[in-house]
Parts: structure tokens; C-alpha cells; sequence
């Protein structure tokens, strides 16, 4: 009996470990797209559009990796990377989103660099355990 137990409790595990890796490629995907198009938001001094859609990119990664570990990490990874690369090939018309300037490279190259970032963060920030409480002094 604790064995078919087990067994549930695990293919349930797995279930929703796909779900959630799924889902994290379907973020990747909506928060890359978002990012693209308003990262050019802004004037030449500075722009706050690339500055929003990396922070958004860093929250998101942060977000999926403690979802489900790596492995969301990396399907949202994969989601942003994807749409970010397809939408810097030139449409039909010859439009591209992502011009091949300064302004597109940093998007690219330093979303890709914070991901990267979020992957080599201490395993003991996404851990689901209480804190350690410290004992009253005596």
C-alpha cells in the first residue's frame, strides 16, 4: 500500500513539475515579446523601457526558478530567448523589432547575461524552509 502511495505521489510530483516548466516557457515567451517591444522606450540619455523589461526579466527568472527549480528556469529561459531571437529576424515586409544597433544588443546579450545570473544565485534563497529563529538570550 505505501508503495502505490509513493508511486502516486511522485507521478503527481512529476505532473506538476511539467505543468510548471510549461507554464515558465509560456512566461519566457510573453515577458520576452513584452520586453521587446518596450525596451526601446525612452530618449538617448537613458532608456527606462530597457531598464523595466531586464528588471521584469530578472523577477521572472527569479520567479521560476524557485517555482520548480532549474528546470523552469530553463524552459523560461528557453521561452525568452526564442521569441527575442525570432522577433530580431526581419517580417515579411523586411521590419525587423530588434534592430541589429547598441540598444538591441544590450537587450539581448544582457537579458540572456541576468538569467544566467538568476542560475548562480545561492540554492539556500529558494529553499522552502522556514528561517532559523534565534534563541532569546538567557
Amino acid at each position: 500500500m505505501r508503495e502505490n502511495a509513493r508511486v502516486n505521489s511522485s507521478g503527481r510530483h512529476l505532473g506538476r513539475t511539467i505543468l510548471r516548466t510549461l507554464l515558465a516557457v509560456l512566461l519566457g515567451v510573453v515577458l520576452g515579446a513584452l520586453g521587446t517591444v518596450v525596451h526601446r522606450y525612452g530618449g538617448d540619455p537613458w532608456y527606462p523601457g530597457l531598464v523595466l523589461a531586464l528588471a521584469l526579466t530578472v523577477a521572472a527568472g527569479v520567479l521560476a526558478r524557485a517555482w520548480a527549480g532549474y528546470g523552469t528556469l530553463l524552459g523560461f529561459g528557453v521561452g525568452w530567448v526564442g521569441i527575442v531571437q525570432a522577433l530580431s529576424l526581419p517580417g515579411s515586409g523586411g521590419d525587423v523589432v530588434v534592430p541589429a544597433g547598441v540598444l538591441g544588443m544590450v537587450w539581448s546579450y544582457a537579458g540572456v547575461a541576468l538569467l544566467a545570473v538568476v542560475a548562480f544565485l545561492p540554492a539556500g534563497w529558494f529553499a522552502d524552509v522556514p528561517a532559523r529563529r534565534k534563541r532569546p538570550a538567557a
